[in-house]
């Protein structure tokens, strides 16, 4: 699989957008408008995480994944959490799943919380402002897009000139032989 681009992200955004607006719109006539905005959530929620999953490479944990998140969302739809908790929970879990299926780095992974965090705050923003779940969730959505830039892994440079190149070259291969085994032996396990 190929790592998702932005206007793929931006696709996915609109879609969002359309369906939870429509579902809304619908479902506001039957129930309660707080549970209907906990299952458009939800929804998204589940929707945008299978997404990741389907546009990762990483082919490990999918299943344990997809159970410790249905067993969080049932588990916030039984205490009946406030509606900002709720959302929070939510978008933690999408920050968790995409820094554990596209970084290998915990400084990306920490961007890519700052990102998530900017988009949790625009989209709240903008649904303050225009009252419209539709720019909400495509704010959101837009700037979730952006995830893309970020790098996977974030390397250190060295700054000291007193390591040759023999050294580095000599620890590059370990650290690569190191590595290796590792992914070898976690997909043994």
């Amino acid at each position: 699989m190929k790592r998702p681009n932005f206007f793929e992200g931006v696709v996915v955004g609109i879609i969002a957008s359309i369906a939870a607006s429509a579902l809304f719109t619908t479902l506001i006539w039957f129930f309660n408008p707080a549970n209907v905005l906990e299952l458009i959530i939800t929804a998204i929620s589940l929707a945008y995480i299978l997404y990741l999953l389907s546009r990762s490479q990483e082919k490990t944990g999918r299943i344990v994944t997809l159970t410790a998140w249905f067993l969080i969302a049932t588990l916030s739809w039984m205490l009946s959490l406030p509606l900002t908790l709720f959302i929070f929970i939510h978008v933690a879990l999408l920050w968790l799943v995409r820094s554990l299926y596209f970084y290998s780095s915990v400084v990306s992974s920490l961007i890519d919380m700052a990102l998530t965090g900017l988009s949790l705050a625009v989209a709240l923003w903008a649904g303050i402002h225009t009252s419209s779940l539709f720019l909400s969730i495509w704010c959101f959505f837009l700037i979730q897009a952006l995830f893309v830039s970020i790098p996977t892994r974030m390397n250190k440079t060295s700054t000291t000139q007193s390591i040759t190149p023999e050294r580095t070259d000599a620890f590059e291969s370990a650290h690569r032989s190191a590595e290796a085994a590792l992914r070898k032996f976690s997909s043994i396990s």
